[in-house]
């Protein structure tokens, strides 16, 4: 071993290099070195390893304790022993005894670098856990990094790594290395293999970090997004209300031909935004819910958060949308499953509209035919599809 190698400075070197506090990197050495010399050279022995931080000097222990009468060789020493080495030393007293650096066998060495080498790891591990797990839920910048066969992406954070799996990335979006992309800090936890970070670009939160940094009304406060309900890559719907009634929050959220809410399609790959009306009235947020499509009737029972919805025939596909998208998305924005049930034809709907004014203007019927002529109106309608808050959706021919 060359003398003039200093253990600390290159220690320290190495703790600047892998942002690993010094300090922690010195004690595992110490007690990695510990442990070999006791595996490989001195078994059964107490060891103390020190390495002076300013010094760089390097010192390696055996500790015996001064008795009486010996009864482990290892671990003690006779008090006479001890006396004739040091005429102060008393019983119950501890002796150290240096040992020259040669003992220190290759394969002590071998496997003092493996063991230091897990615990650099664990101390990288312990710093990028630390880094990230108070920043649960925020939204970062990250590099690509790649990708692997089961079509996870892996993304440099810039002091670890994250993992985006397949289910949180945009459908269809192509991410190649190197690609800065925005990421949901989804989840930070400790695991026995190190941290497991998950990343995700699918998540609603990254969607209202984007509208509140695109949009200044949102971010201010004067507009709150009170819901929203995203399908990743195809379509999301945003339930928007302003506090300031001088404030159109959808006009707001749009911006100047669209601008501000393109530049929050951009960075999701041109997904669709339906931004829409908060209403506090559960019967009116549905229907803005389901915009594009107009609706009519609404029945809501608020305690089983069901809502039963009676569409014309010329809105009802307007109403469903892709696949059930439409109908999908507006339960998941209002929390209530959602039935659409199609009306019959507007001129049977305008008849019993005529009758019951009729009937109430002549006076020969009570103040609730009106709405006796809706439930015979709508009473042999059809349920065509029903969504639940959760995603799930039945279409019916």
């Amino acid at each position: 071993m060359n003398p003039e190698f200093n253990f600390a400075d290159a220690l320290r070197d190495l703790a600047a290099s892998r942002n690993i506090d010094e300090n922690q990197l010195i004690a595992a050495f110490e007690e990695s070195l510990q442990q070999a010399f006791v595996r490989n050279v001195e078994p059964n022995k107490r060891v103390e390893v020190h390495l002076d931080p300013k010094s760089g000097e390097l010192e390696v222990l055996i500790i015996k304790s001064v008795v009486e009468r010996v009864e482990d060789e290892n671990t003690q020493i006779s008090l006479a022993d001890a006396l004739e080495l040091d005429p102060d030393v008393e019983v119950g007293m501890e002796m150290e005894f240096p040992v020259e650096r040669e003992r220190f066998t290759r394969i002590a060495l071998q496997t003092t670098k493996q063991v230091l080498t897990q615990r650099m790891r664990e101390a990288e591990r312990n710093v990028v856990f630390n880094e990230y797990k108070d920043r649960e839920g925020e939204v970062l910048t990250a590099s690509v990094v790649r990708m692997d066969n089961k079509g996870n992406v892996f993304v440099d954070l810039g002091h670890g790594e994250a993992i985006m799996p397949p289910k949180e990335q945009i459908p269809g979006e192509r991410l190649t290395g190197g690609s800065r992309v925005k990421i949901y800090l989804k989840e930070v936890r400790q695991t026995n293999r190190g941290p497991s970070i998950l990343a995700s670009r699918a998540d609603e939160k990254l969607l209202d970090f984007l509208l509140h940094q695109e949009i200044p009304e949102v971010n201010d406060g004067t507009v709150e997004i009170k819901a929203i309900a995203r399908e990743a890559g195809q379509r999301s719907k945003v339930a928007v209300f302003s506090r300031n009634s001088n404030v159109d929050p959808i006009g707001a959220c749009i911006g100047h031909r669209g601008n501000r809410i393109q530049a929050v399609t951009g960075e999701l790959g041109r997904e669709r935004v339906d931004v829409i009306l908060w209403d506090a009235s559960p019967r009116e947020f549905i229907r803005n819910a389901l915009s594009p499509a107009k609706v009519g009737f609404i029945e809501v029972n608020s305690d089983t958060k069901e809502a039963t919805v009676t569409v014309m025939p010329d809105q009802l596909s307007l109403a469903i949308g892709k696949g059930g998208q439409n109908v999908r998305l507006a339960a998941k924005l209002t929390g209530f499953k959602i039935d659409l049930k199609e009306t019959k034809a507007v001129s049977d709907l305008d008849a019993a509209l005529q009758q019951a004014a009729q009937e109430l203007e002549s006076k020969q019927a009570t103040s609730s035919s009106a709405r006796d002529a809706f439930e015979a109106l709508f009473k042999d309608s059809k349920t065509v599809a029903s969504a639940t808050p959760e995603g799930e959706i039945e279409l019916n021919d």
